[in-house]
């Protein structure tokens, strides 16, 4: 079965992949972005990194998780990020810091057409481990589109 790629699909057989705006707090000194485990995320967050500086032309990803979920944030700069469950297919375009996207388990996800100076915030629902991860595409499809 082929995968069509849309802005508009429901990605995420267990969970769909959604924008999340974030609580925001504006004024003449700045703006302020809030996240707030369980409330904003909507799930507990065991795990914070960044990823910094990538190449405009370099990509990212590449792989799924069995278990994890991640609220991604473009804090600086802007990326895009390609989700697949292995059914449907779908591209966001993260460019505003006060908005992240919720990418639950079983997608595969692929971040790529990094700005200049793009910084990703990626907060974890669990520690890292490796046995979460799918790396192999072929791997996570036979899973993904096995019956539940």
């Amino acid at each position: 079965m082929a995968v069509g790629i849309t802005t508009e699909a429901k990605v995420g057989r267990v969970k769909p992949c959604a924008f999340i705006d974030l609580e925001q707090h504006n004024d003449e000194r700045g703006n302020l972005s809030v996240v707030e485990s369980e409330w904003t995320a909507g799930f507990p967050i065991r795990r914070v990194y960044y990823l910094h500086d990538p190449d405009p032309g370099s990509s990212r990803g590449g792989h799924a998780h069995r278990a994890l979920e991640q609220l991604i944030i473009a804090v600086h700069g802007s990326f895009t990020i390609t989700v697949d469950d292995g059914e449907r297919r779908a591209r966001y375009r993260l460019d505003d810091a006060g908005r992240g996207l919720y990418v639950g388990p079983m997608v595969w996800r692929d971040l790529s057409d990094f700005s200049e100076g793009a910084v990703a915030l990626v907060l974890a629902s669990l520690h890292y481990d490796e046995a979460d991860y799918y790396r192999d595409y072929e791997e996570f499809l036979a899973d993904a589109r096995r019956p539940r």
